[in-house]
């Protein structure tokens, strides 16, 4: 028995790097994956649909279930068609792992419109957009009565949260504002039964960072690899998993190192010299303490409305998104 058995998961930049060691990861573990990736280069261009169907053909080699997906994340249809794709080869989808990004490295003053546009259209507008497309299914599933965990994994980096590293403006500035959709989705999707949470890899080797001293170097033959990407996918695995409490929660990884973010700073970590499993991350993860987005939420509101129950709370939230929902019908 896996951890992620009969979950249905469409992860996005699943052909290389982290994306592909967590559809590996997550098909070990019982789901079923979509995986998505158009095979384009570092900056986006180009495109290869070769790169998902490898990684299929790997998954389902190994026993699993899977299918590719080559639209981008940044084309509007093309992530309601991947989130059709997933209805479509396995009857329901429980699970969004937005991992994909590209990146345009270059400093402030060199840095074009569309340079800038094209990063934030895959890293920031891609997360939003399959995330719409996946929980406007949900909702409608749970306004059929259909009471499912599902889960949302948003992928943000060191690079935008941690680290102020020049010549990655575009990047950085997409991957903060992945982390600050999650806190919003969390509180928005919770009365769906949708968890929404975010890690956040630092220092993996991938594509994007060869070019980064000292990343190439990889450890002695039978040693644990803490720059390997596959550090992360038990973490994300851990946060996909139908019993998992957490919501609203950036999780930074750094090898075996997984901590707990706030904002921009980061809090108390567990660590392990090897790969965590998700049983053991069930144990320890819960320990550390985090901030609860509803208890926020309440604190900021506490001026202007005086003290506020969480039960109050979702009340607002759901008669604040009703109003659009009745808005929309209204000029339909």
């Amino acid at each position: 028995m896996g951890s992620l058995d009969g979950r249905v998961v469409l992860i996005t930049g699943a052909g290389r790097g982290i994306g592909r060691e967590e559809a590996l990861f997550f098909a070990a573990e019982g789901a079923k994956v979509v995986v998505n990736d158009p095979g384009v280069g570092i900056d986006g261009t180009g495109g290869d649909a070769g790169v998902a169907a490898k990684v299929v053909e790997e998954i389902t080699a190994r026993g699993g279930q899977a299918v590719a997906s080559t639209d981008s994340v940044a084309d509007w249809e093309g992530a309601r068609r991947m989130v059709e794709a997933a209805l479509e080869s396995f009857g329901d989808l429980h699970v969004v792992v937005n991992n994909a990004t590209i990146e345009r490295n270059m400093g402030l003053t060199d840095l074009s419109e569309e340079d800038f546009d094209d990063v934030l259209a895959v890293k920031l507008k891609g997360t939003f957009a399959v995330t719409h497309w996946a929980a406007r299914h949900w909702r409608d599933q749970f306004h059929a009565g259909v009471r499912v965990d599902r889960a949302v994994v948003n992928t943000s980096s060191g690079s935008g949260l941690l680290n102020p590293l020049p010549a990655q403006v575009s990047y950085a500035a997409g991957n903060a504002g992945v982390a600050a959709l999650t806190t919003i989705a969390a509180l928005e999707l919770g009365r769906y039964g949708v968890r929404v949470n975010c890690i956040s890899p630092s220092m993996a080797r991938t594509r994007l960072t060869l070019a980064v001293p000292g990343m190439t170097q990889e450890p002695p033959a039978g040693r644990f690899d803490p720059l390997h990407p596959a550090a992360s996918a038990p973490v994300a695995a851990y946060l996909a998993g139908a019993t998992c409490p957490l919501t609203g929660q950036v999780l930074s990884v750094r090898g075996g190192t997984v901590a707990v973010s706030h904002g921009w700073s980061l809090g108390d970590h567990i660590h392990k010299d090897g790969l965590w499993s998700v049983e053991e991350l069930a144990e320890k993860v819960t320990e550390l303490p985090m901030d609860d987005p509803f208890d926020k939420l309440a604190q900021a509101l506490t001026g202007a409305l005086g003290a506020v129950g969480r039960d109050q709370l979702q009340e607002m939230i759901n008669a604040l998104l009703d109003q659009g929902v009745h808005s929309d019908a209204a000029s339909a």
